[in-house]
């Protein structure tokens, strides 16, 4: 045990490092504090109900109608079990308090990357802080983007295992690659992993190409097939996450839709091609990788009483507190996107060191890291450069599932700082046989030096500082202002400050890729020691990235989680007087905010909104047909709509009680056959929901007409409730059809009646049916998908399996040394 620490003596100094690096930055979570995070508190909104039902049962329901009228609870929190992955992940972070568990997991990762590399420790671990600091790690972390973060930090793990793969590291390749790619599936962002994944294509393309050159195309092989082996190994032990979610995938947004009108705007089984390219980065905007402010910065920059708006302001008789406040309501950001949190930031000086790299580092890696990094910057642009973007998106295949392109800058925020950190190693180790290395640091100066000089001095000639709508905006406070003078004076007073803040930032960066360059040239001309070279670049790279990132995130982003609950899901005087309703199971519709996205009300009702990314494609066209403009009361009755919740002149918020919806069930007297998705949302326009159902054709052989009679003297009646678990009683003197206010969902519910499983219907578009027969009879809807109990057996199997690669590992590699030492 002493060896073991005498030889990881300087491995563990650098994770004391990092923790400390953590402890410093996030001081408020270590005391109790948490982040305030909008989309973190929406999931938590959305959960509330099925861990209320844990804390009951002691199990998680797999449905939940806490969040449009139904969907499948593994979508919104899951526990998986059987998972490895899930009880590594859980004891992390029960170390460490969010978010210093994920800027860890960012470090760590990293770090484990540039060992692989054969990077020095302290190289590896200025190289780590590149990675880990880079602005939007630190932006997706501040917005709630929890499980896009978890990915991020996974991604450097998975590269380090396929690249000892493919050095022959078979063993340790493979259980690394599996490991850390289990870890990835498991946080469940999709998008993360497919952009990684089409990164990784290019390396293994490059890696094919010198393997058919130096002709070791068998070791290529082996090294395939032994990845081959991690990545099954990895989706095996997800397999009861991947299986269910792929199944959802196909019947919500992602998937093709219903109706032909959606279905024609729409790529074939994926997002439009203009969602999915809402925030695409500008081109122009990728200057903000070196200058962070060049456009305007984002949500949390302000403008203060410095400001020439406000100067402008105070001029007009304003006093310094109201020109103030006047001024940081005007936005700063100027650029091609709707909004933004803050920009793509990779360090004035890791930018230097990939630039230089281009010329210095030699080796099929490089390639590797140069291409994708271009291929990344072209995708990011989307409807910017649909040259590019557009043939990814109608040919290669998943592309079009995913929107928010920009997204895929996050490769690039790990291959520049890999590259950057190849630079300084090859400068370290090969300096002298470097040709010309003093004029190529020079040359890389003058470049990228010289764009920060010129954008300090003329930020003017070369941006506009206007948005495309300018002049809109303009007309819009001329008119709020009520004085067109005043509007473009302070429109015009805006332009200067956005260039006065691109103007500092330049300075800034210039400042830090001159001290970079210093580091270099000393380091080349043997005046300073390597060692000395690589504390003093990971420290200036830290000092230059945590002031950008203090700018997104910071302790005033930090509160008390009490004051969290009380100011997201405070009980609202409406809420207290519905929750008094002695029948549970209605919905509730809150239209004093956007309802389908904003899971506030699930918090403390079963909602017909809610915040979640996949809806179900059926009810979002719902949505689209029935609630755009005015509400369709008929489609609130048959969605057992009880209460709505809206807000009056005086903006105070009202309770409409609903005599008319129609219950959890209920027999109706005619049943109508519609020929297709049209016509059966069509045909619920205007309709008596209590009255009459409308069946698709495709149902037409599970209903046997011929034996439905009216339902005289007929009741049915919810008797038992969980959302993953339902029974009725009912009563009938013949066959009726029983319409259920229950979302339509066949991957996995199945209907009982005494016992014997009866086929289920898809009424009225979204709900469920029965044909049921006459008599007294229960009831009974069980969701049990195969799919999550089959995939929870296999990922206990693959668990076992990949432990037991991992122990083999070890064993193997601490046999090896032990027999390296001499008796």
């Amino acid at each position: 045990m002493k060896n073991w620490f005498n030889n990881n003596s300087i491995h563990l100094a650098v994770i004391g490092v990092f923790i400390a690096i953590c402890f410093l930055y996030f001081t408020p979570a270590w005391q109790g504090k948490v982040l305030y995070q909008h989309d973190v508190l929406q999931a938590q909104a959305g959960q509330k109900e099925i861990l209320d039902i844990k804390a009951r049962d002691g199990d998680m329901p797999l449905w939940t109608n806490s969040m449009f009228g139904g969907m499948p609870a593994y979508q919104v929190v899951i526990e998986l079990p059987n998972n490895l992955t899930t009880h590594l992940l859980h004891g992390f972070k029960a170390l460490f308090p969010h978010p210093i568990d994920v800027v860890l997991l960012y470090l760590l990762g990293a770090y484990l990357l540039f060992s692989v590399l054969r990077v020095k420790p302290w190289l590896a671990a200025a190289g780590a802080i590149a990675f880990a600091f880079s602005s939007y790690n630190f932006i997706y972390i501040e917005a709630g983007h929890a499980n896009k973060a978890y990915a991020i930090a996974f991604m450097a793990p998975i590269v380090a295992g396929i690249l000892l793969a493919f050095r022959g590291k078979y063993l340790w390749g493979t259980v690394l690659l599996a490991l850390a790619l289990a870890l990835e599936i498991r946080v469940n962002h999709i998008q993360v992993t497919y952009y990684l994944f089409l990164a990784l294509l290019v390396l293994v393309a490059i890696e094919l190409y010198h393997a058919f050159k130096e002709k070791k195309l068998r070791q290529f092989g082996t090294s395939i097939a032994y990845q081959a082996i991690a990545v099954i190994l990895a989706v095996a032990v997800n397999a009861s996450l991947l299986w269910p979610t792929y199944e959802y995938s196909k019947e919500t947004l992602r998937g093709k839709a219903n109706l032909k009108t959606e279905n024609a705007q729409r790529a074939d089984n994926g997002v439009s091609r203009e969602y999915a390219y809402d925030w695409s980065q500008g081109v122009g905007e990728s200057l903000t990788f070196l200058i962070p402010n060049a456009y305007g910065g984002g949500m949390h920059t302000r403008l203060d009483a410095e400001s020439n708006v406000a100067k402008l302001v105070m001029g007009k008789g304003a006093d310094p507190a109201q020109a103030a406040q006047f001024a940081a309501n005007l936005p700063t950001y100027w650029g091609e996107k709707q909004f933004t949190s803050g920009p793509w930031y990779f360090g004035a000086g890791v930018v230097f060191l990939f630039v230089l790299g281009l010329v210095v580092v030699r080796g099929r890696l490089k390639w590797w890291l140069a291409i994708t990094t271009l291929l990344v910057l072209l995708l990011s642009f989307g409807r910017h450069f649909p040259l590019v973007s557009d043939l990814f998106f109608n040919y290669f295949p998943m592309y079009n599932k995913f929107r928010a392109v920009e997204s895929i800058l996050i490769i690039a925020s790990l291959l520049i700082p890999i590259l950057a950190v190849l630079t300084v190693n090859e400068i370290v180790t090969n300096g002298s046989r470097i040709k010309n290395l003093d004029k190529k640091s020079l040359y890389v100066l003058y470049g990228v030096g010289g764009l920060a000089l010129l954008m300090a001095l003329l930020p003017d000639v070369f941006l506009s500082f206007k948005t495309s709508n300018h002049q809109a905006i303009i007309q819009q406070y001329a008119q709020q202002l009520r004085d067109n003078t005043f509007a473009n004076e302070v429109m015009a007073a805006l332009v200067k400050d956005r260039a006065a803040l691109a103007r500092a930032d330049a300075f800034r960066s210039l400042l830090f890729i001159i001290a970079t360059f210093a580091i270099i040239w000393l380091l080349a001309k043997h005046k300073l020691k390597a060692q000395t070279a690589v504390i003093a670049l990971g420290l200036l790279t830290l000092i230059d990235l945590w002031g950008v990132d203090k700018r997104h995130l910071n302790e005033e982003r930090f509160v008390d989680k009490l004051q969290v609950n009380r100011q997201f899901v405070q009980e609202r005087e409406v809420d207290k007087l519905i929750l008094m309703d002695k029948d549970p199971n209605y919905r509730v519709l809150d239209l004093t905010t956007n309802p389908f996205a904003d899971a506030r009300a699930s918090y403390f009702h079963k909602s017909l909104g809610g915040y979640h990314a996949a809806k179900l494609m059926r009810y979002q066209e719902l949505i689209e047909r029935q609630f755009n403009g005015a509400l369709n009361e008929d489609v609130l009755d048959m969605l057992n709509t009880r209460y709505v919740i809206t807000r009056d002149n005086q903006n105070s918020e009202r309770i409409q009680r609903r005599s008319t919806a129609a219950g959890n069930a209920w027999f109706v007297e005619k049943v109508t056959l519609v020929k297709d998705n049209e016509e059966e949302m069509q045909a619920i326009n205007g309709f008596d929901p209590r009255k009459e159902a409308f069946i698709n054709e495709e149902f037409k052989s599970l209903l046997d007409e011929k034996r439905l009679g009216r339902p005289v003297n007929s009741s049915i009646e919810l008797t038992s409730y969980r959302p993953d678990r339902l029974a009725y009683e009912y009563s009938a003197p013949n066959d009726a059809l029983a319409v259920f206010s229950e979302i339509w969902y066949d991957k996995g519910w199945k209907a009982y009646v005494d016992g014997k499983e009866y086929p289920i219907l898809r009424a009225n578009y979204v709900l469920r049916a029965l044909q049921l027969p006459g008599g007294n009879h229960k009831v009974e809807f069980i969701f049990k998908p195969r799919s999550y109990y089959l995939g929870e057996t296999i990922s206990l199997i693959a668990s076992i399996a990949l432990l037991l690669g991992m122990a083999a590992a070890i064993w193997l590699e601490t046999r090896r040394k032990s027999e390296a030492i001499p008796a």
